[in-house]
């Protein structure tokens, strides 16, 4: 039976506990901060003139974000749209290809057993450990043997298997999609490619929404690779596009508002992306399924 001396004692426990819950908020604000203050500082900076650029305050907004945005567009014949276009066929193929590879990859080697799969998998880890960086001097080389440098697939070709991708599939099928689940499938007569595409594959939504995102960010920033694989200026994505303007604006302080409004502009999709594909992170969709 609870005293009154023992309820007062929980009481004052409970209030002694609960400024502990202020560290890890703050900790959380301050990250949100380091990483968002780039981004505000990138969108006030769009908005400044050529000659508001430099002699304004860093973090006062400026009058000319729309003159920004009007030259960017009429830069060189729309260029930027060319490049835009580009980023999107590269970020959206590419994760698409990468998503639909990870998620059959992945169903395989969860539910799966057969000779070498567990050597697979190692090897799958293993290949999440080496940088990208270290392949793509090679990946070149490759390619311009086979003469399919300077052009969309080599950009595109390199993104679609992904070892970590393929891990992520692998371990969300495993926990995701019940074994007697299948085991009832397969009693009424499914077969197995049925069994992966409508009763796997819905249930791995979640999962492949997350490789989705993961990829479409990944290859939407990346640069290297196709810094290296092309040549020709109208194959370029936004990150090698705004570099090269980057680079002639050490000769024409002009374009640094239009590197600047350009380089949010290409931020805006990949908010709008997952402010979208929110909804589609549900938990638990196979509760229910087996009782």
């Amino acid at each position: 039976m609870m005293t009154a001396t023992t309820v007062t004692t929980s009481h004052r426990r409970t209030r002694v506990g609960r400024p502990i819950g202020v560290v890890p908020t703050t900790l959380l604000l301050i990250g949100a901060v380091y990483c968002l203050f780039p981004v505000c500082w990138v969108l006030i900076a769009a908005t400044k003139s050529p000659g508001e650029l430099f002699s304004t305050a860093t973090l006062s907004f400026g009058t000319g974000f729309l003159d920004n945005v009007a030259e960017l567009f009429a830069y060189r014949d729309g260029v930027f749209w060319l490049w835009a276009g580009n980023t999107l066929i590269y970020a959206g193929g590419g994760a698409l290809l990468s998503t639909a590879v990870s998620a059959v990859s992945g169903y395989a080697l969860a539910k799966y057993r057969f000779p070498g799969r567990d050597a697979i998998f190692n090897l799958l880890i293993g290949g999440v450990l080496v940088p990208a960086v270290v392949l793509a001097i090679p990946q070149y080389l490759l390619f311009s043997k086979i003469g399919l440098a300077d052009s969309h697939w080599a950009v595109l070709l390199p993104q679609i298997l992904h070892p970590y991708s393929i891990y992520l599939a692998r371990i969300y099928a495993a926990a995701a999609i019940p074994d007697s689940l299948l085991e009832a499938g397969r009693i009424d007569g499914a077969g197995e490619w049925r069994l992966m595409s409508r009763v796997a594959m819905p249930l791995m939504v979640p999962g492949m929404v997350t490789i989705f995102l993961f990829q479409f960010v990944a290859i939407w920033n990346n640069f290297l690779l196709p810094f290296i694989m092309l040549g020709d200026d109208g194959k370029f994505p936004l990150t090698v596009g705004l570099y090269t303007l980057l680079v002639s604006g050490a000769n024409q302080p002009a374009l640094y508002n239009l590197i600047l409004t350009g380089a949010f502009l290409s931020i805006v999709p990949l908010i709008a992306l997952f402010l979208t594909m929110q909804r589609y992170w549900k938990t638990d969709l196979s509760s229910g399924a087996v009782k």
